[in-house]
């Protein structure tokens, strides 16, 4: 089957759907919307040739839990003041879907991290994320207490407000609001953030992405909670649980258009000045 639609997936708010609106207007039945907030959402057309989707980062992180382990490309169109996951602008969306259509682009591939929480010798919890796993407390007065061990090799224990566990595409998420290094997709690596540490020498850490990380819950039982990608949470229970991080061996694919958009995007983002030499 020939490739000829695009999917397109649309945040709940007015100005994305007066932009989706305008794009279907421009390309017609060449364009299929996905509800991926369906109760059941439904299964990826194998008719297409990306998915566009029209939001903020969290939206896209959506879509990328959505296509699992598919390997169909993703497109992100800024919206807002922030937007690291968006390749292109609103005002390029009809040109550079046109773009798309003539195949005229480039894929980047953006590494995810599997996340595994292991309770009484039972997996309850086995997801990937493109972004960050977090591990803190409910109550913000409490310090989390997060024993690391890398491949089985004792690190440190971790108190502070809490622990971020970031791809290099993460980096630039809560990772990087808490303190942590900017690191560019293509660096094998996993990043280890503290929120907050009680001890100052705890700083972030990069480790290279072939080491497992695991950790360890520390203290009262109650109130841990892990979060991954910032879309689901569950409770952890520090007695019984140990979290098990290591590098996927599902990416996500990302449509580009220049080989190195990632520094025009970083540069617009975070506001760096500087003329053009």
């Amino acid at each position: 089957m020939s490739k000829q639609r695009i999917g397109l997936v649309i945040k709940d708010e007015d100005h994305a759907q007066d932009k989706a609106r305008e794009l279907i207007r421009h390309i017609g039945d060449r364009c299929l919307i996905i509800d991926t907030q369906a109760p059941t959402p439904p299964p990826i057309p194998e008719d297409l040739i990306c998915i566009v989707v029209l939001g903020g980062d969290g939206t896209f992180l959506s879509v990328a839990r959505y296509i699992g382990d598919s390997d169909i490309p993703l497109m992100g169109v800024k919206f807002g003041e922030v937007g690291f996951l968006a390749e292109t602008t609103e005002d390029l969306l009809c040109k550079v879907v046109e773009t798309v259509f003539n195949g005229d682009y480039l894929i980047q591939e953006r590494s995810r991290l599997n996340i595994r929480v292991i309770r009484d010798s039972q997996c309850i919890v086995d997801e990937d994320v493109l972004n960050d796993a977090v591990i803190n407390k409910a109550a913000l007065s409490r310090l989390a207490s997060c024993a690391v061990y890398l491949d089985d090799t004792y690190l440190t224990t971790y108190r502070a407000d809490g622990l971020i566990v970031a791809t290099p595409t993460g980096s630039t998420a809560y990772s990087l609001a808490a303190g942590g290094p900017v690191v560019h997709p293509e660096v094998p690596s996993t990043i280890l953030t503290p929120i907050c540490p009680f001890t100052l020498t705890n700083r972030p850490l990069l480790i290279p992405d072939h080491i497992q990380i695991e950790i360890r819950l520390k203290g009262s039982p109650e109130d841990m909670i892990l979060t991954l990608d910032g879309q689901e949470g569950f409770d952890m229970d520090t007695a019984r649980d140990r979290i098990y991080i290591q590098k996927s061996r599902h990416s996500v694919k990302m449509i580009s258009f220049e080989p190195h958009s990632y520094f025009r995007v970083l540069k617009t983002r975070l506001h760096w000045s500087g003329g053009r030499s």
